[in-house]
């Protein structure tokens, strides 16, 4: 641990798929005392679905393992606390893999895990006591639905990290805990900040949301990014958190990316709706930050305002929409939307008419220039989708009748693609159940 009254919470991770070396820089290119990483989007709960239909065993984002094992051993030789939601919809199996991993290294770690975010076995309790599970967007109850629920979510808040940490977790776990939970977590534990401490926890959402998308917060993905030096391998972000509740957003000495108020107010707004951000630990007030250059690729952030959460936490379901499949047609030269035309009805015809599919998409994507001096240049792009709950209704049934079509249409005919089965596709469903239904509980193996 660094100094007491300050603690270094470092990202590693923004999704399931960034870059692998994240963690041991982070590890070993400066101080640090806590390690998170997030891994969960809203359709990465759908990936780990199908890697647990291979293998019930699996379920949580594998690549964590890797990263883990080029730092736990000096992650617990030095005292930083590792806290990752990389448990995704196992979280018991990462934390098994974890101990095994630890014990194939030699390395003494106490391993914890949270549970309680899958609803999945208790929704049809959940719905006959009136939790409807209305649709944010559209308002339907998921008993509207006619399709499988495959995974359903709750997010967690950060109290079941507190209690694992208090309990001497060296790791701790997660599955669906809000993003910022993996920051405030921490930080709760170690300065001793109460449930209702609404300002201080609200920092700590502050603080977790800046770290949350990695990268992002020292110039990846930001507008003005010719002003961000070594954007090929940008640093990854630290809050130097207070027991206050003010904190300084940087990235070690020496690496790629800028920390500026322009690359930590671009991070502050992604995915943010309005001036209150709702959590399940507590509703912070996006209009009372205050931002400040405090030396080089340093902001300190403070004057952060927080109010009670709201009586419901937000609940990502995916349920299996069906299968799909698209064939793209390359079209060239002279005469394209024609062309496009007679290619689509020929299709439709070939396959007994667009009304079969329960789902039709159509796009002409016009990329071709007036006069081109490339193939390339010359190319326009017909992307035609069809849906349908019937694999083989939109399988090669489907794709082979549009290869059937080469030499007897179009001019210059050709697809990007040979012709390919049906793929299943999932569809995010959010929704909100009361705080109350949903319990935190914490497995130290």
């Amino acid at each position: 641990m660094s100094s007491s009254d300050v603690l270094r919470i470092a990202n590693c991770s923004g999704f399931y798929g960034d870059r692998l070396s994240a963690a041991r820089e982070m590890v070993e290119d400066g101080p640090i005392d806590v390690l998170t990483g997030d891994y969960l989007a809203e359709l990465t709960l759908m990936i780990l679905y199908r890697d647990r239909l291979k293998d019930p065993a699996a379920g949580f984002a594998r690549t964590f393992l890797r990263q883990l094992e080029e730092v736990l051993a000096a992650c617990v030789a030095r005292g930083i606390k590792i806290v990752v939601n990389a448990g995704g919809l196992n979280p018991a199996g990462l934390a098994a893999r974890t101990q095994e991993l630890a014990a194939r290294l030699g390395v003494t770690a106490r391993v914890a895990h949270v549970e309680g975010d899958d609803l999945l076995p208790r929704l049809p309790a959940l719905q006959e006591r009136g939790v409807e599970l209305r649709h944010l967007d559209k308002g339907l109850p998921l008993a509207a639905l006619d399709r499988p629920v495959v995974t359903a979510n709750a997010y967690l808040g950060a109290w079941g990290i507190v209690e694992a940490l208090r309990r001497g977790a060296d790791v701790v776990v997660c599955p669906r805990v809000t993003d910022a939970a993996l920051a405030l977590g921490p930080a709760a534990w170690r300065f001793g900040w109460a449930r209702d401490d609404w300002d201080r926890l609200a920092a700590g959402i502050v603080a977790g949301h800046i770290l949350e998308c990695g990268a992002q917060a020292t110039g990846g993905n930001y507008a003005f990014f010719r002003e961000v030096p070594g954007l090929a391998r940008p640093g990854f972000p630290i809050a130097e958190m207070h027991a206050d509740g003010t904190f300084v957003v940087t990235k070690h000495p020496g690496t790629g990316g800028l920390v500026s108020v322009g690359t930590v107010t671009a991070q502050l707004l992604y995915e943010i709706q309005g001036t209150r951000y709702l959590n399940p630990d507590v509703t912070t007030r996006f209009d009372s930050i205050r931002l400040a250059e405090d030396g080089s690729d340093r902001v300190r952030v403070s004057g952060v305002k927080g109010e009670p959460p709201p009586p419901t936490t937000k609940v990502c379901v995916n349920y299996l929409g069906g299968y799909r499949n698209t064939v793209t047609f390359v079209l060239a030269g002279l005469d394209v939307e024609e062309k496009a035309r007679l290619a689509e009805e020929t299709l439709w015809r070939l396959v007994g008419g667009r009304d079969r599919f329960a789902e039709t998409s159509v796009q002409l994507v016009r990329s071709d220039r007036p006069d081109p001096g490339t193939n390339d240049a010359a190319f326009a792009y017909l992307h035609v989708t069809v849906k349908d709950p019937d694999a083989a209704r939109v399988g090669r049934a489907f794709s082979n009748r549009a290869i059937e079509m080469a030499l007897a249409s179009y001019p210059g005919f050709f697809v990007t693609a040979p012709p390919a089965d049906a793929s299943p596709y999932g569809v995010y469903w959010p929704a909100l159940v009361p705080s109350e239904l949903v319990e935190h509980r914490v497995v130290i193996g």
